[in-house]
């Protein structure tokens, strides 16, 4: 028997579900009527699909937007979200890592690249002034080494 696909109709029910509380405002309605909260129903419904139906080449997106998702509601709720652009390599590096838990084939690599691009990066928020000098230079030439990582991942499988 072919196994069926549940990802449209779990989103038919969360697109749904989302604009019926446009069309009824109830408490905290107007916090989850954003797109943010679209990043979280995708998000939500791949990674429902992926572990439901072990179709885990869904995990890296749905684990990406729901990740994208919480960060977008946490900054416009909380004061103290962490604004830096290194959040969205953490949250890229975490999905790997995630997805790596999961198949234990891929994304080990890459997770912990993006991890740990986000953690230097983020030690330009420290008040010490060391690790503030090598976090500029380094933030000047972080595209390098995306380059660096592609060409590594291009010319390894030859």
């Amino acid at each position: 028997m072919r196994r069926q696909s549940i990802y449209p109709g779990f989103m038919l029910i969360g697109i749904g579900g989302y604009f019926l509380l446009q069309a009824y405002p109830l408490p905290f309605s107007k916090q989850l009527l954003t797109w943010p909260t679209l990043f979280l129903l995708i998000g939500i419904a791949l990674l429902f699909q992926a572990y439901t139906r072990r179709d885990y080449s869904l995990l890296l997106p749905g684990w990406l937007l729901f990740g994208l998702g919480i960060h977008f509601h946490g900054r416009h709720l909380l004061n103290t979200w962490p604004s830096h652009w290194a959040v969205f390599t953490f949250i890229l590096g975490c999905s790997f890592l995630l997805l790596y838990l999961k198949t234990k084939k891929e994304g080990l690599v890459l997770g912990l690249i993006f991890v740990f691009i986000s953690l230097i990066m983020f030690t330009s928020l420290n008040p010490f002034l060391y690790f503030q000098k090598i976090s500029s230079f380094l933030g000047n030439l972080w595209p390098l080494l995306f380059i660096a990582i592609g060409i590594f991942f291009m010319t390894k499988h030859k």
